[in-house]
């Protein structure tokens, strides 16, 4: 029994590794937003801001849903988000308001929450 893993049981929204990946997104998504231009304040800084904690916010309002079939529909709403982002990262560097280091390193970031948000949602797809 010794090297055999030990499985934890995930009581609360922060014990899940996805919103833990979707909580260092929205931190890093707002670290970037910081070093935008101030006249975009209320523009894409605003918006890359809300989508991230979005994400991480509809995972929480999910894992508490009394339904599967409600879970997974607050799971799919923090993908949308999580794609919403990726399309403001990816807009904010082609108009040159956020550099390439900074646009892969985020993009890398929404890839890793994307892969764990795409699993989550296959599992609770198949317990429904």
């Amino acid at each position: 029994m010794a090297n055999e893993e030990v499985k934890q049981k995930i009581k609360k929204f922060t014990d899940l590794v996805v919103w833990q990946q979707a909580r260092g997104l929205a931190k890093q998504t707002y670290n970037v937003a910081m070093v935008l231009p101030p006249e975009e304040r209320y523009g894409l800084a605003s918006q890359m801001k809300r989508a991230a904690v979005s994400v991480a916010s509809n995972i929480a309002e999910g894992f508490k849903r009394d339904t599967m079939k409600d879970k997974i529909r607050f799971y799919v709403q923090a993908h949308g988000s999580l794609t919403e982002l990726q399309n403001q990262i990816i807009i904010g560097n082609d108009v040159g308001l956020i550099e390439d280091d900074m646009k892969n390193g985020l993009l890398q970031f929404t890839d890793r929450v994307d892969a764990l948000l795409t699993g989550l949602i296959r599992a609770s797809k198949e317990r429904l």
